[in-house]
């Protein structure tokens, strides 16, 4: 069977039979994906990933406050009464380590939910890249979705969709159908950043890519609320080696088990 990878520029375009038998990856680049890797990367046990507010209070609740950070953001900001906003950096050992997140956020905490009608669900960012990409290349069958901003394509989910289809594409051996959503975000990735790729060691810099990610729908709002550090922070590619995996029966989002590779 021809291995296949969809991408998805918004979850809505992709319905029950895209996703089921795949493989999803869950892609918000600014910034619930790459909280959620910072976060269990610092020792957080869990996430739980909530659509709305008071669902995430809620949850709170249900839990012993000791365990548990209540974090999360409208329009970019920290939610009143929360402990920490959505900033990555913010997600420290000192902060989540040994503790439950609880996670709200205008977009990826939707697309979560919205992918959990795939047979796994990870969640990918530039800072987990080639842990993903590894996973990835275990797959028959890969849905990249991309959160977007307020429902609207947004660049930072589809250069990092690009960046997977593109290795997939170089490195995997194999010869995967692609969605026409996949093609364009390949060649959006490739039109910035082809020349790091066929020069030295390949490597995208976090400023050059930083660069991208500011001319974007989510980049701009960042700026606009104060929040442009955030950028760079999104910007360090394989900064981590954790891969999120959503639980198929509670939701909880954990580090995926290491895989067994052949050899």
């Amino acid at each position: 069977m021809t291995p296949k990878c969809d991408v998805f520029a918004l979850p809505q375009l992709a319905d029950a039979d895209d996703l089921h038998g795949a493989t999803a990856v869950v892609i918000d680049v600014l910034r619930a994906s790459t909280t959620i890797i910072h976060s269990l990367d610092a020792g957080a046990t869990a996430v739980i990933a909530c659509r709305e507010v008071d669902e995430a209070r809620q949850r709170r609740a249900q839990l012993s406050e000791g365990d548990v950070v209540l974090g999360g953001e409208r329009g970019g900001l920290p939610i009143e009464g929360f402990d920490l906003g959505n900033s990555p950096d913010e997600y420290s050992p000192d902060r989540v380590g040994g503790r439950i997140v609880v996670l709200t956020t205008t977009n990826g905490t939707s697309a979560i939910e919205h992918a959990r009608k795939a047979d796994t669900v990870l969640i990918g960012a530039f800072v987990n890249a080639t842990a993903v990409f590894r996973h990835l290349l275990t797959a028959e069958r890969i849905a990249l979705i991309c959160a977007g901003t307020d429902g609207q394509y947004s660049l930072d989910d589809l250069l990092a969709a690009g960046y997977w289809v593109n290795r997939l594409q170089r490195e995997s051996g194999l010869t995967f159908a692609y969605n026409a959503q996949a093609i364009t975000a390949q060649e959006a990735w490739r039109t910035r950043f082809s020349l790091f790729e066929t020069a030295g060691d390949g490597a995208v810099s976090p400023d050059s890519l930083a660069a991208q990610l500011r001319n974007t729908p989510g980049g701009a709002n960042l700026i606009r609320v104060g929040l442009a550090e955030d950028i760079l922070t999104a910007a360090q590619i394989d900064r981590f080696s954790v891969v999120p995996i959503v639980d198929p029966i509670d939701g909880r989002i954990r580090p995926a088990p290491p895989l067994m590779l052949d050899g």
